[in-house]
């Protein structure tokens, strides 16, 4: 008995030195090389893409079995303030999937790729996506695609009320035109509700920031980092859309729609066109399409339009687009070269050629080379979205946070937090005027912009 138990005890010494080594060194694999652990924090990009991941991973992993890829899907309600929290706390993952953004840069966590970038990397992005990733010159992110935001519309309710859609994807439309239009899109259904022509939520910056861009403004900064939204351009934004309320066009309780509320609206046909819409919205009701027939849901079906976003009669129109994909970041406790080398390996593998389906779903533009091979001629959305998406971005509007010293992006991001944002519900909710609001930004420009 006592033999056994000097023999049980030296074992226990054994392990608990073996398992302090392997903590300190982080072990080694089969092959030698030492183990690491690569952590992302992404989004549901598009309907299957935990799967598309999965499979980069197990793709990833043949060739590099000595580095796990933990993974984390975020829901975009609540991921966004999960980040931020993580990388004030200097603990932010490796990977985590967004546009690039000078405030992040600004943290000094992210971290520069410029020197794993490899020639035939550089070589396989197409003319001008690298950029979209880019802040003063660096590349911070590797895109994944290009995004694309636009209106969507029911085709059964513009046809009905007699709207030249097609002639719109063409053309484009000014303010004035669309609400001469959103009259004639809004009525009483037969159940007492009411149609809408437009409905948007009241919990994000994305529908003000559209209009402005239609109204001569590329955002609250200009690329110099002037302030932009302290004259008569944001009070007649501002107005539009206060009047859009007024009428009855938009709903009077648009202050409280989240997302969710506004999409349920949209497919229960209480609305005729839906702000921010992509591309990727016509892959998504065809599928709801197919699952009324099959009778897994119950609803109207719906034939999806893509609209781009009316513009002020005295400005041009431009279309928001940018990239997203994923960034990298280091942590206060840094976890050295070694670390960061393995880090960039995964981004690669989860922005490479196979990643490219994402662009292919979302029926968005590709951003590499061998993305747009190994997709060809296997786009999801009908002709027409496709169509449309590709004259909308003849009008491209490129993020001002790419151009921006990343201070001036920091304090924009904290401008459109405090300021803009709870300005915007109040508008919503009639709490205020687009006068008393164009006074509080300039005011507030002043002293968190210094101008």
């Amino acid at each position: 008995m006592r033999k056994k138990g000097i023999m049980l005890a030296a074992a226990a010494m054994l392990l608990l030195l073996t398992t302090a080594c392997g903590k300190d060194s982080g072990g080694t694999a089969a092959d030698g090389k030492k183990k690491d652990t690569v952590v992302v924090w992404t989004y549901p990009v598009h309907g299957t893409y935990e799967d598309d991941l999965k499979q980069l991973v197990a793709n990833f992993n043949k060739e590099h079995p000595e580095i796990t890829v933990q993974t984390e899907m975020l829901s975009w309600a609540e991921g966004p303030q999960k980040f931020d929290v993580a990388l004030n706390a200097g603990n932010p993952p490796d990977l985590y999937f967004h546009g690039v953004d000078g405030s992040y840069v600004n943290t000094g966590l992210a971290l520069p790729l410029d020197s794993y970038m490899t020639q035939e990397i550089k070589d396989d992005y197409l003319p001008g996506t690298l950029e979209l990733a880019q802040i003063g010159g660096k590349q911070y992110g590797l895109p994944l695609y290009q995004f694309e935001w636009a209106w969507g519309a029911n085709k059964r309710i513009l046809e009905e009320a007699g709207i030249d859609w097609k002639s719109i994807q063409q053309n484009g439309w000014t303010w004035s035109e669309f609400t001469a239009d959103a009259a004639k899109l809004t009525k009483k259904l037969p159940d007492g509700s009411t149609q809408y022509a437009l409905v948007t939520d009241g919990t994000s910056m994305d529908f003000i920031e559209m209009l402005t861009r239609n109204n001569n403004m590329p955002d609250v900064l200009d690329e110099n980092g002037q302030f932009q939204w302290n004259d008569d351009r944001i009070k007649q934004t501002l107005t539009f859309i206060q009047n859009l309320i007024s009428k009855g066009y938009m709903p009077k309780e648009t202050a409280a729609i989240d997302p969710k509320k506004r999409t349920d609206m949209f497919y229960a046909g209480q609305t005729a066109i839906i702000s921010k819409s992509i591309p990727y919205y016509d892959v998504m009701i065809q599928n709801r399409n197919k699952d009324i027939d099959a009778g897994k849901l119950q609803g109207e079906k719906i034939d999806f339009v893509l609209l781009p976003v009316p513009h002020n009669d005295n400005a041009p129109a431009k279309t928001t687009m940018g990239a997203e994909g994923y960034l990298a970041f280091k942590q206060k406790k840094d976890k050295g070269e070694e670390h960061a080398k393995n880090v960039f390996l995964v981004m690669e593998a989860l922005s490479g050629a196979e990643a490219g389906n994402s662009a292919n779903e979302l029926a968005l533009p590709f951003v590499r080379k061998s993305q747009a091979e190994m997709f060809k001629d296997k786009g999801l959305a009908s002709q027409e979205t496709l169509d449309a998406a590709k004259k909308m971005a003849e009008n491209m509007s490129m993020p001002v946070t790419l151009k921006l010293d990343i201070a001036k992006a920091a304090q924009m991001k904290q401008f459109k937090n405090q300021v803009a944002l709870p300005n915007m519900q109040a508008l919503y909710a009639g709490e205020k005027t687009p006068d008393a609001i164009t006074e509080e930004f300039s005011s507030k420009g002043k002293q968190m912009l210094g101008q």
